[in-house]
């Protein structure tokens, strides 16, 4: 695990401390935000694991709170791997549904039009 800015995925490198002025060399996003930090949660109150710490509203901006940790944590870019392979999982389904959709259309009696002509009788 390393250390990495949010937005980019740069590493951060041997930085002991992260003031709340600091920036990502890279993207020139905050470091001292939620969004960098090993509290920051999407499924707790407030984004936060840590029940004491203030409310932040922005989780990208650079905040003043005193539980601030930065985290270890994977690169976004290095995200985009857990996406192709969704993709992969699921490319053969996406072809052959559309091609069972169309041959379900072009066949008589399985459209709409047939089940009304029975409505009207």
């Amino acid at each position: 695990m390393s250390r990495a800015c949010y937005r980019c995925g740069r590493a951060v490198g041997g930085v002991e401390r992260v003031g709340r002025r600091d920036a990502c060399l890279g993207c020139g996003a905050d470091l001292h935000c939620c969004r960098n930090c090993r509290f920051h949660d999407p499924a707790y109150h407030n984004e936060c694991r840590e029940p004491q710490a203030e409310r932040q509203v922005d989780k990208e901006c650079g905040n003043f709170c005193d539980y601030f940790s930065l985290a270890d944590t994977t690169p976004a870019a290095a995200t985009g791997g857990a996406r192709d392979a969704l993709e992969a999982l699921f490319a053969g389904r996406g072809s052959a549904g559309t091609a069972a959709a169309g041959a379900a259309a072009r066949e008589p009696g399985r459209d709409g039009a047939a089940s009304a002509k029975g409505k009207r009788s």
